[in-house]
Parts: structure tokens; sequence; C-alpha cells
């Protein structure tokens, strides 16, 4: 039996104990309520958020990859972070990897018993030949998930840099990660259902986590996705936005820049650097890791 008493999310709620005698507006008035405590929850973690994703950052450039993995909610949202990160961001889909326990199917319906799987954890990363350039984060809600904390140990037992997001105080998996991440976002409005405070606080941690490590990496011009893939026509018509507000220049310009060089960031550059030759533009972004900023200094 595992010893809940002492995982903070585990905990009654006094504030929700009467829910069930509620009218649907109060009992949602009381969830929001829970919920608006999480973004002060995360606040406090901003120092150790911050430290994660500068290791992060150093990682990418020596040619490593972000991994997350977890069990349950914790690793849904770990794998719905990085599956976004190739269209906002244009990277590999092999730069940002999300493992839950259960595989692919566990996305869809619930395999609790495995998140139990110390071995399984171990076998995952592995099927992916984990090395010691990649980093590692371990995603639990309670911070004593067999599954997560083994993959945490096991990275560091390879020499992997690996981080934690938990919600819990005091938790195993905090003394086990090199980098720990801790909001603790108290008792939930149902008792134990860390789909809601909980998620929503790993949620936010992961947006920022992999939004702000791509603006670290040049990602973002201003506060403008310069690499996003045009893969639908929204997403063009964001592109030639993106283009027409960075360079000032008319519609039709930008377009015409965005089908020559099918890159938005390759079009911002050629407009600003007046160079017209993809492979000179590939060359200088490339010397300084696709930074619009800094590559434009060279030329100026």
């Amino acid at each position: 039996m595992v010893d809940i008493s002492k995982i903070s999310t585990e905990e009654r709620n006094e504030k929700t104990k009467n829910i069930d005698l509620l009218s649907t507006k109060e009992v949602l008035i009381a969830f929001n309520e829970e919920d608006k405590c999480v973004p002060y929850a995360v606040e406090k973690a901003i120092p150790q958020i911050a430290d994660t994703v500068d290791a992060i950052t150093k990682s990418f450039k020596r040619g490593g990859r972000l991994i997350y993995i977890g069990a349950g909610t914790s690793g849904r949202l770990g794998v719905l972070d990085a599956s976004e990160c190739p269209p906002t961001f244009g990277v590999p889909e092999d730069m940002v990897i999300g493992i839950i326990a259960g595989g692919d199917k566990a996305l869809r319906y619930p395999i609790e018993k495995v998140e139990d799987s110390r071995t399984e954890a171990v076998k995952d990363l592995k099927s992916y030949n984990l090395s010691e350039e990649d980093f590692v984060i371990g995603i639990t809600a309670s911070g004593r998930t067999p599954y997560a904390v083994a993959a945490v140990e096991y990275a560091n037992s390879i020499g992997c840099d690996t981080a934690c997001i938990t919600t819990s105080s005091n938790s195993l998996i905090a003394k086990e990660a090199k980098h720990k991440i801790e909001a603790i976002t108290g008792a939930e409005p149902v008792t134990g259902s860390t789909r809601m405070k909980s998620g929503t606080a790993q949620k936010l941690i992961l947006n920022m986590i992999s939004t702000a490590s791509m603006v670290k990496l040049g990602k973002v011009y201003e506060n403008l996705m310069v690499d996003v893939q045009m893969s639908n026509d929204k997403l063009i018509s964001r592109a030639v936005k993106i283009v027409t507000e960075i360079t000032k220049t008319d519609e039709k310009t930008a377009y015409a820049y965005l089908k020559k060089f099918n890159s938005v960031k390759y079009a911002i550059f050629g407009i600003m650097s007046q160079i017209d030759d993809k492979n000179q533009i590939e060359k200088i972004l490339s010397k300084h890791n696709g930074n619009i900023r800094e590559s434009l200094k060279v030329i100026q």
C-alpha cells in the first residue's frame, strides 16, 4: 500500500467538501476559485523553471533532445507539448519527445497499472537510444510515480541532465532530479484528481519550458514565431502577417519571398538583408544558430 497521507495532492480540500450539495453554477465557481491558485503556485517556481530552461537550451545547442516522460495525465501533457513543437517552431520531430507509460494507446485509454513499472520506464528510454547529450524531465503530480522516478534515475545513471515537474512537496523525484520544478498546488477540488489543479500547473510549466527554450534558440523574433511551418491556409496567412510586420513590406512582396524560400525566417532575413541567394542566407543563419538578430549584425 502507498502511504498517500504524505502526498499533498491527496489531501482533502475543506473548501469543496460539500460540492455534491451545490448547484451546477456553485460547483463551477468552486472549481474556478481553486484554479485561481494555480498561476501563483507556478509563479513561485519560476526560478526553478528558469534554471531548467537554461540547462535545456545548453543541451539543445550540443545536439541533445528534450524528453518528457510520465504516466497518466502527466504523460499525456508531456506528449501534447512535444507534439506541438514541430509545427510551432519548425524543429525536427525528434527534438522534443513525449513518452507516456503504456505507449500511444495510453493517450486515449487508461492503462493505470503501468505507472508502477520501473522497468518499463528504462525500456522506453532505451528504445529512443537515450544518450548523455539528452535532457530528461520526469513529470508526476505526486512526485513518487515509480515509472517517472525510475526514468530520471536511469537518465542520471548514463550522464543525462534531468529535471522533474511535480505539484507535491518533499517528493521522491525532486530528490533524484538534477533540476527540480515544484509548483505546490495543494489539495484538489475533487480529492486526488490531479487532472485538475495539478494538471493545469503542469500544462502551464510545460508551455513555459518549451516556448522559453525556443525563444533562447532564436525561434522567436520579437514575439513572433519565425520558424512556424506553413502547413495550412491559416498558417500561410500567419506567415505573411509575420513577414509584413517585421519587415514593414507589403503582403505581395512577403508572399513572393515566402514562396521563393519556403521559410518565414529566410523570407524575413532575405528582405532585411537584401540578400537574394538562399544558400548564402542559410550559411549566415546557420553560423548564428538561426538567430535573426545576431545574423543581421554581421551584414550591417
